[in-house]
């Protein structure tokens, strides 16, 4: 129980806070409460994650929401009111607790203006027709996942509410394939050398944004009309997002390595195959935000790497050398302040020089900063050297979700796909899903397909869907929940599961 002490230092702490920002009139680093406030930021912030700007979010949303849920982290109580009360195991005083938020509340601005584009996107449908499912109103769509199997010619999703794997026909016509405890959220395809074969579908164990272990790594015989030979190849995860294989320790059995995105807690993990073709999960990295994985030779030694992008508190993507004696050494390539909302990255080679570049997005938007960000968008990061990287393009894009670059109009460069499952949909809904056509190097000319009335996509693949040997896209509608803008009500539509944008150029 809250003793009238406490409630009494509470009124003190938001008395003293208004002093501060009452004294603080130059709003500069200059100013010595300012300077102290920075200086508490970077000792108390940097422990865990890069130190954001005060301006990289609005006033209101620092001092209410942001800081608020951050203070619990340095051991202070809050109460409403914005009141906090420091006990003695707390990391902060309430008097430099204040400072702190004093730092934030007088450097931020009141609202965040919106990022000016380099180039107006055209609208229209470029290389692309639309191609969708027969509608079935009594179904809502909260598609999770869809993947192109290259191996059979087949498409899959999943979906949040059902539970679900579906199979689509050519003709888009669906049949369900696999009933699951939750929905799939990741999905890779092989065949072995008699014909047979397997998907390996990362199930995400629960949507709530919660410390709840109950995603699984399944194993399925993909050659009947429904699924068969099941096979779990770890359970109880911490909401995995993605799977990828390699024989991380070259003793000739296929390995896994799973994003545990988590809440609070998560991890980057080994799925070691033993002998007996069971399998033993290993701990890599033990940090929340494990969200999407490349394996390759990165120091060209002859055994496999990973670089993984991390998109919790401490946002940035890391290389994991594979040291040879079944473990990884790790090194930061890029970081990101915690605010970012990282959602994806893709290792391509933009410039032709021969090393593989970063292209990178950002732009989840559901946690406690629901703003829109004018640094949310679309990266190209190249690659100097010495596993360097220098930011060489920038397009800004609220709620952007995920890029996936190829050569879509097979002129020889890379082209890029974006969605943008927190786009500005009051003011500029087209921006959910742009077309980057490369015209000259790493300058693009943006196209918004129109197809923001189909549904509010949240994945894509990228592949040849109508086997005429250009790339098509299929888009996943999650048409329910998670609307951050005040008072919006949904255009989209809110019964189709996925649409396929075929590619017209062959």
């Amino acid at each position: 129980m809250t003793s009238l002490s406490q409630y009494y230092t509470c009124f003190l702490a938001v008395a003293t806070l208004a002093i501060f920002i009452g004294s603080c009139q130059s709003g500069s680093d200059n100013d010595p409460l300012i300077a102290e406030g920075k200086q508490l930021a970077q000792k108390h912030c940097a422990a865990c994650h890069v130190v954001p700007a005060p301006e990289l979010l609005d006033k209101e949303t620092w001092v209410k929401h942001v800081l608020p849920a951050m203070a619990p982290n340095l051991g202070l109580e809050v109460y409403p009111g914005g009141l906090y009360y420091a006990g003695s195991k707390a990391a902060i005083t309430f008097d430099k607790w204040q400072k702190l938020i004093a730092y934030y509340q007088t450097l931020a601005p009141d609202k965040l203006e919106p990022a000016e584009k380099p180039e107006a996107a055209v609208k229209d449908w470029a290389l692309f027709a639309l191609e969708k499912p027969q509608l079935d109103t009594s179904q809502i769509a909260m598609t999770t996942m869809v993947a192109m199997d290259t191996v059979s010619h087949q498409l899959y999703s999943s979906d949040a509410l059902r539970s679900d794997i579906t199979r689509w026909d050519q003709t888009l016509k669906p049949t369900l394939f696999k009933q699951l405890h939750s929905a799939a959220v990741n999905a890779s395809f092989s065949r072995d050398g008699k014909g047979n074969e397997r998907g390996l579908f990362t199930i995400l164990g629960t949507m709530r944004a919660a410390d709840i272990s109950k995603g699984e790594v399944i194993s399925l015989a993909m050659n009947g009309q429904r699924a068969s030979d099941s096979l779990a190849l770890a359970t109880d995860l911490p909401r995995p997002l993605q799977s990828v294989s390699a024989d991380f320790n070259k003793d000739g059995l296929m390995d896994w390595v799973v994003c545990g995105f988590g809440h609070n807690k998560g991890g980057l993990y080994w799925l070691k195959q033993q002998p007996n073709h069971r399998f033993v999960q290993l701990p890599i990295k033990e940090v929340a935000g494990a969200s999407e994985a490349t394996v390759g030779d990165f120091n060209a030694d002859g055994w496999p790497d990973m670089i993984v992008l991390f998109a919790h508190a401490d946002e940035g993507i890391w290389l994991f050398l594979n040291d040879k004696k079944g473990g990884f050494t790790e090194r930061n390539l890029l970081r990101f302040p915690s605010v970012y909302g990282s959602t994806s990255f893709q290792l391509v080679d933009f410039n032709k020089d021969g090393k593989l570049d970063i292209l990178y997005t950002c732009g989840d938007n559901s946690d406690y900063s629901k703003v829109m960000k004018p640094y949310h968008g679309l990266y190209i990061y190249l690659n100097e050297g010495d596993f360097r990287y220098k930011q060489a393009y920038f397009y800004p894009l609220n709620g952007c979700t995920k890029a996936i670059a190829t050569d879509f109009d097979q002129d020889g460069d890379l082209d890029i796909a974006t969605i943008a499952f927190f786009a500005d949909f009051k003011n500029d809904p087209s921006e959910s899903c742009l077309y980057f056509e490369q015209e000259k190097s790493l300058q693009f000319r943006p196209h918004a397909l129109p197809i923001n009335s189909y549904g509010r996509w949240i994945c894509m693949d990228v592949n040849d869907w109508d086997h005429d040997g250009d790339p098509d896209i299929v888009l996943g509608n999650f048409a329910k929940t998670f609307i951050i803008q005040e008072g919006l009500k949904p255009t989209w539509d809110m019964h189709l599961p996925l649409i396929v944008l075929r590619n017209k150029t062959r």
